[in-house]
C-alpha cells in the first residue's frame, strides 16, 4: 500500500468518528481548540489555563484574534464553561460525545 493511500486511509477513518460524535459541526479552529483543551486536562472536570490551550500544537498556528473569537464560540456552545471559584481564563470541557 502506497503512503498517499495510508494517509487518506487515515483522515477518512478519523473524519467517519468526529462525525459519529458530532465534531463535523464544530469549525477546525473550535475542533483544535477542543481537543487541545480536552488533552490537557488531567481528569474529567478539570479545569485547563487559557495559556496552555494556546501553546498546544494544535492551536499554535490559530491566530491570536481567531483563537480567542472560538474560545468565545465554544463558550457560548457550551462545550467549554469557565471554571467555577477559579480566577478567568481557566475552561472545563463540558463535551459529552456520548450526548451526540
Amino acid at each position: 500500500m502506497d503512503a498517499l493511500k495510508s494517509v487518506f486511509e487515515l483522515r477518512d477513518m478519523l473524519f467517519q468518528m468526529e462525525r459519529d460524535i458530532g465534531l463535523d459541526r464544530l469549525s477546525p479552529a473550535e475542533r483544535d481548540v477542543l481537543l487541545a483543551a480536552h488533552a490537557l486536562t488531567s481528569a474529567p472536570g478539570a479545569a485547563v489555563q487559557s495559556d496552555q490551550i494556546r501553546s498546544h500544537r494544535l492551536v499554535q498556528g490559530i491566530a491570536q484574534a481567531t483563537y480567542h473569537r472560538t474560545l468565545k464560540s465554544l463558550l457560548s456552545m457550551g462545550l467549554l464553561e469557565r471554571a467555577g471559584g477559579s480566577r478567568a481564563k481557566h475552561y472545563v470541557v463540558r463535551f459529552d460525545p456520548s450526548a451526540q
